[in-house]
């Protein structure tokens, strides 16, 4: 039933605007509609409540440990600037994509502008690609700090460390800017119903009755340049790492050593592994995995590693929960 009346709804805009959503202009003019996870229509209100939980438990999560991070001065480290860069992509890629997934879910509200669905897609992947490029640079913090720490301090340094976040958004923008100017050059002449909670690249560039090959061309060599480098990169500085580890002389040193390496791979494992499946599933899967699934696997992505990364640094790092039980008790003194 939801999903009748959500059709019905996209029927009666497009009658009312004397529109029908087949000559060129139609997608530029009337916008999108998004149709939230197919097959799970009748399951919105019931999936909008983990989904809202885990987007509220993000921003606090995530809001609490750059909170943390920027009030105490010990923290004001590489390592731990890094990670307050992470927790505010974190909260910027689940605000980019949940709120309009949530009042789809709720309300039905459905239709996006043309441009603001460019607008997500860009803010969605330019975060991915700099999520990405944070946890390279986490990687090459643990790499400096195990291989050469008595060089630590003068490597990264904070000019180094401005340099880094420099590139890393330089880097993001330059990648994904491009896509903006190949989705507007296509013509759009197909139903602009996109099967999706948020917009994304290849969603949008198959509404289009032009070719494309361009366009899944530049996703691929986007994803290479960007997250495949990245993982390259983190791969190699972790080969490095251990070898470093295990010529301690002892096993208290190698087990300090790999300890603090232990939060940054679990934030490793969890961005890049769901990211990783989601992709394969949406482009090889086939009719051999359910259509709702690929989709169902970008929402819960863009809201489970935002929401455990902060838990996963809090519980194994030692100096961020010290941090938090400073920040909290003096926020007590003071309201008293």
């Amino acid at each position: 039933m939801a999903q009748v009346r959500s059709l019905q709804k996209i029927m009666a805009f497009l009658s009312a605007n004397n529109t029908a959503a087949v000559n060129n202009s139609d997608t530029r003019l009337v916008g999108c509609f998004l149709t939230g996870i197919p097959g799970l229509q009748h399951l919105h209100i019931w999936l909008s409540i983990p989904f809202c939980t885990m987007y509220v438990a993000a921003l606090a999560g995530n809001g609490i440990l750059i909170g943390v991070i920027l009030s105490q001065p010990s923290l004001h480290e590489p390592m731990y600037i890094f990670l307050s860069m992470l927790a505010s992509a974190d909260v910027l890629l689940s605000t980019s994509a949940m709120p309009k997934a949530l009042a789809n879910f709720w309300r039905g509200s459905n239709h996006i502008s043309f441009d603001g669905c460019l607008t997500q897609m860009f803010c969605i992947h330019f975060l991915f690609v700099a999520d990405s490029a944070i946890l390279l640079a986490m990687a090459f913090d643990r790499y400096v700090a195990i291989c050469s720490p008595l060089r630590y301090a003068t490597i990264l340094t904070s000019t180094a460390i401005g340099k880094i976040v420099a590139a890393t958004l330089v880097r993001s923008f330059i990648i994904m800017f491009p896509s903006i100017f190949l989705l507007k050059r296509l013509h759009y002449c197909r139903i602009n119903i996109i099967a999706h909670t948020f917009c994304e690249h290849m969603g949008i560039a198959r509404l289009s009755c032009s070719d494309i090959s361009i366009n899944i061309w530049y996703g691929l060599a986007a994803a290479l340049l960007s997250t495949g480098l990245d993982i390259m990169l983190i791969t190699v500085s972790y080969i490095h790492i251990l070898q470093a580890v295990f010529q301690l002389p002892s096993r208290d040193a190698r087990f300090k050593a790999l300890s603090t390496c232990g939060s940054h791979v679990c934030v490793i494992l969890l961005f890049y592994i769901p990211a990783l499946f989601s992709v394969f599933a949406y482009r090889f899967g086939g009719s051999h995995i359910p259509r709702y699934v690929p989709i169902l696997l970008a929402n819960l992505y863009v809201v489970i590693p935002p929401m455990l990364n902060p838990i996963i640094y809090g519980v194994r790092t030692k100096q961020i929960l010290e941090g938090a039980k400073q920040m909290f008790s003096s926020l007590v003194k003071e309201s008293k």
